[in-house]
């Protein structure tokens, strides 16, 4: 499961999600919604669902608005791809709402819009993500319009060749961007040959590779029942979901045929120059990360949103408000099944630019050398705490994620009423021992725009 903390800043690539924008059912919607929104933080009844079958979901009832939301992923993305395949997964998560079952794409859309359902999937380096939100009274047809789309997507020709035409007029048009260039870029210098190199989207020539042969085996081998996480939130039982969640993943095979990928080493201390003619430069830093399930993770957490979250933040106070260098500055920490890393990101005018990458390199050495200040852990901690439920539980599709989440970091059921304990055990220490674990590394530095001065 990725994670990513940022405030605005940092370095990564994500895939299009597709699905339905209804009008109708966000008009029918728009007051349940506001309830929604008032989910009690922190005092989410999670419960552990299993199906005849053994399928296992969390879930968590809310009956105050009739609304269902579904959220499962299956572990194993782009970095799935086979060589000269890739934009394998990204493409075949533009196909399951282009027709399932006996319906080709016309008829399954316009059913979706008849039941007023919204379905989306889609595909990162690591996972297969999709969900359903529905109306209580229309479930039945949703649960079933939904179990096609999983199990008996129909990748017929016709579709194939349109949603490919629609991803390669962006990766065409993103040719001519020096933003996308120089991040992929840097990603090939970052990663070398790790899948995590490649774009998600594919090239032009992998993407004409790929045949309805390649979409009916990635199906099947990444939809296995042993990869799968499910988080459902709203009014429905837990003796209503079970015989559901067999109706939706039952006859999927008892395992997925996952490729291994090896840990990626980042090409750490280089220095990757895009030069163009613009307004302003960007610049930005990669240093080593923490895994999701390292003890030091909240030390890490904590001592980031000292460096460079918000506008409190060193990196904020020394490069923006001091010094007027830049029009943004930031950090972020960022994670993903096979590479962790903290990103630092800032734009500039270019005569300034210099400068700017000076005084972000002096307060990360000022971080790695002597930690946090008690004033600061304290007011990172607040922060971390209170923001926790207004990022994660602001609403049913909020909710649902966050328990797939969950359940793809193997933090627990409990892990909310955990959680600030876990922050608040924190100390200094415990900070200033990270930030020399990390910072204290030669970065990996991404320049776009005119030549530094």
């Amino acid at each position: 499961m990725a994670y990513s903390l940022h405030s605005g800043a940092g370095f990564s690539k994500a895939a299009p999600v597709r699905g339905k924008t209804l009008l109708g059912l966000k008009a029918a919607l728009a007051g349940a919604f506001a309830l929604l929104a008032t989910l009690p933080a922190f005092a989410l009844d999670i419960q552990e669902v299993t199906s005849p079958k053994g399928i296992k979901a969390w879930l968590v009832e809310e009956d105050s608005v009739p609304l269902i939301s579904v959220r499962f992923s299956f572990k194993g993305g782009s970095a799935q791809d086979p060589a000269g395949k890739e934009g394998l997964a990204n493409l075949m998560t533009g196909l399951f709402d282009e027709g399932a079952g006996d319906m080709p794409s016309d008829a399954y859309q316009e059913r979706l819009d008849n039941i007023g359902a919204e379905m989306s999937f889609s595909a990162t380096q690591d996972n297969i993500s999709g969900g359903m939100r529905m109306l209580k009274e229309n479930s039945p047809a949703a649960f079933d319009m939904l179990a096609l789309a999983i199990q008996k997507p129909r990748f017929d020709q016709a579709a194939i060749d349109r949603i490919r035409a629609q991803i390669v007029t962006g990766i065409k048009a993103s040719q001519n961007d020096p933003s996308t260039i120089a991040s992929q870029k840097f990603a090939e210098v970052l990663y070398g040959k790790h899948p995590y190199a490649r774009r998600d989207e594919g090239t032009v020539q992998s993407l004409e590779a790929i045949t309805r042969e390649d979409l009916l085996g990635a199906h099947k081998k990444l939809f296995g029942k042993d990869q799968l996480k499910i988080g459902v939130v709203g009014a429905i039982s837990a003796k209503e979901l079970a015989p559901l969640l067999d109706k939706l993943f039952g006859d999927l095979q008892d395992k997925a045929d996952l490729k291994p990928v090896d840990m990626a080493k980042l090409a750490l201390g280089a220095t990757t120059s895009v030069t163009y003619d613009l307004p302003q430069t960007t610049i930005s830093l990669v240093y080593p990360g923490v895994k999701r399930s390292d003890k030091d993770f909240f030390a890490a957490y904590l001592m980031n949103q000292v460096l460079g979250v918000g506008f409190t933040s060193r990196l904020y106070n020394e490069v923006r408000e001091k010094r007027g260098l830049a029009y943004t500055v930031g950090s972020g920490l960022s994670g993903q099944d096979y590479s962790n890393s903290l990103n630092i990101s800032t734009g500039t005018r270019p005569d300034r630019a210099q400068q700017s990458l000076d005084v972000i390199r002096a307060e990360v050495a000022r971080m790695a050398k002597s930690g946090v200040t008690e004033e600061e852990l304290a007011a990172a901690k607040s922060f971390a705490i209170g923001a926790y439920a207004i990022n994660n539980l602001d609403s049913s599709v909020a909710v649902a994620r966050t328990l797939v989440g969950l359940q793809e970091q193997n933090l627990g059921r409990d892990y909310i009423d955990r959680r600030s304990d876990l922050i608040n055990a924190v100390t200094t220490a415990d900070v200033k021992a990270v930030a020399a674990k990390l910072l204290k590394a030669d970065p990996a530095i991404l320049v776009v725009g005119p030549s530094l001065n």
